[in-house]
């Protein structure tokens, strides 16, 4: 089914009143140079993909603490994906290289606090590859919707954490 139908759909359901299906919210984060501007170079082209991505803007994936993972599924996000410059291309020199580092450590961190690594996404992402990031948002919702809703942000804001 294409995107404008599954658009169609969800809006023809709300207006008859029927619930719509459930659709997945997902986080992204990415980096302001490579990633961003690839999606803002999809969005101008005109290019249609799920509708299910929030993006925040950082400068650097190389900035991205764990902490900002955790508080977007505590916030209610189904999937997070994080993206940036292909390593090598950081406007930053080696900020794509520490991201690349951590996401070992954020592997063993979501895992120790029983997040599910089939909802967190890492790529890389060029400012000419809106093509690339059409294709990785609808891969991305579709992984994520089979997975389905993410209930747990709750129990891991009940820990404290």
């Amino acid at each position: 089914m294409s995107n404008a139908k599954v658009k169609a759909e969800i809006v023809s359901k709300e207006v008859e009143g029927k619930d719509a299906p459930w659709e997945p919210r997902i986080t992204a984060l990415v980096c302001n140079w490579c990633t961003y501007a690839g999606a803002d170079l999809a969005g101008t082209s005109r290019m249609e993909y799920r509708p299910n991505v929030r993006i925040i803007k950082l400068p650097c994936t190389g900035r991205i603490d764990p902490l900002f993972i955790i508080k977007a599924f505590e916030k209610g996000a189904d999937g997070v994906l994080v993206s940036g410059c292909h390593p090598g291309d950081c406007h930053y020199n080696a900020g794509n290289y520490h991201a690349r580092r951590r996401w070992i450590g954020f592997n063993s961190l979501m895992e120790f606090i029983g997040i599910d690594m089939k909802r967190l996404h890492f790529s890389w992402i060029s400012a000419s590859e809106a093509i690339k990031w059409v294709d990785l948002v609808n891969d991305v919702t579709e992984e994520v919707k089979k997975l389905g809703p993410f209930g747990e942000y709750q129990d891991i804001n009940k820990d404290g954490l």
